[in-house]
């Protein structure tokens, strides 16, 4: 009987994918979905498991071997942990990090106080319940404000950087107001916007090229960052350049603070990590633990590319890294 592979993917919240983030994740998911089902299908037996109401009955008659989630969940401080605890509790294995890695990447808060405490140069930072609070005197401006537990440029626009108090309790009161508590605060680096893919695990990841997102070409109105606009909209005029143009020495300090925020926040498989480097200073921003795979489009794909992946190579060698871990694992179960 052949393997079997459920590509599991959202179902469409009408009632709360009304913004123009939610509907360019969801359809940026739903073709990568697509994509990488046809791609599984010439080696495995692949079904497509719609996470709805019904997905735990659907998966216990599915009878996958192995599931590969693409789902950031539905709402929640740790909405992309939701499926990988059903797959845990029904004991199905599934491609990427578990329960605990996924909610601890997602909150940037939380994955932030962990990076500090391992020694993970990263940008100072403060945690804001409420805009009353009193900004620490250590902080300096030009500061970001961002929502603490969301990803794919969510919430994230030019007016996220603030350079007066006044200012930033403005955009807290915001960012409070359309998401949920708490919202990280972190002094801006001004500095080269990089990224890196890792696919892997314990001493066996391929750190693959590191990637520099260039913003020359993009119009000031939109901001010299990463913001959900120009991510969505002015790919075309954002440089992407791989591998970056960065020391052999710099490269290993970059390398070697990536394998240790993918490892302290117990990711698995496939991660990205994004990196604002200053002079030689690389500081960890945050760590994706479910990063984006539309082929030309999403940063990994195109890291895999210059590596020399296809990308088909790329899908497959996530599920045979996740294979290997499953495998590795139970047979150290038997043993112990």
């Amino acid at each position: 009987m052949k393997f079997r592979i459920g590509v599991i993917y959202d179902k469409l919240q009408v009632q709360i994918s009304d913004t123009e983030e939610e509907k360019c994740a969801y359809e940026q998911e739903i073709q990568t979905k697509e994509i990488i089902s046809k791609i599984l299908k010439d080696r495995y037996d692949v079904i497509e498991i719609e996470a709805n109401r019904q997905i735990i009955q659907t998966l216990i008659k599915s009878k996958i071997d192995l599931a590969f989630p693409l789902c950031t969940g539905i709402r929640g401080e740790s909405r992309q942990s939701q499926i990988p605890a059903i797959l845990e509790m029904l004991q199905i294995p599934y491609i990427g990090s578990g329960i605990l890695g996924h909610a601890l990447a997602l909150n940037k808060s939380a994955a932030k106080q962990i990076f500090d405490y391992n020694h993970i140069l990263t940008p100072s930072f403060q945690i804001f319940y409420t805009s009353k609070e009193r900004l620490n005197s250590d902080l300096r401006f030009p500061l970001i404000v961002k929502p603490s537990c969301e990803g794919s440029g969510f919430g994230i626009h030019k007016d996220n950087v603030v350079h007066n108090e006044d200012e930033l309790i403005l955009k807290i009161d915001n960012l409070l107001s359309e998401y949920r508590p708490p919202v990280l605060v972190e002094e801006f680096i001004e500095g080269r916007e990089l990224t890196v893919g890792v696919i892997g695990n314990g001493n066996k990841k391929r750190i693959l090229p590191i990637m520099e997102i260039n913003f020359d070409n993009i119009p000031k109105e939109f901001g010299n960052f990463y913001t959900f606009e120009v991510k969505s909209k002015l790919s075309d005029k954002t440089k992407y350049i791989c591998p970056a143009p960065i020391s052999l020495k710099t490269r290993k300090i970059i390398e070697k603070n990536v394998n240790k925020a993918f490892d302290v926040l117990g990711c698995k498989d496939i991660a990205r990590v994004d990196i604002r480097l200053k002079g030689d200073k690389p500081f960890v921003l945050e760590i994706n633990s479910l990063p984006g795979l539309k082929p030309i489009y999403s940063d990994l794909p195109k890291m895999a590319s210059k590596a020399g992946m296809s990308y088909e190579d790329l899908i497959f060698e996530i599920v045979e890294t996740a294979i290997e871990r499953i495998t590795i694992g139970k047979i150290r179960k038997k043993i112990s």
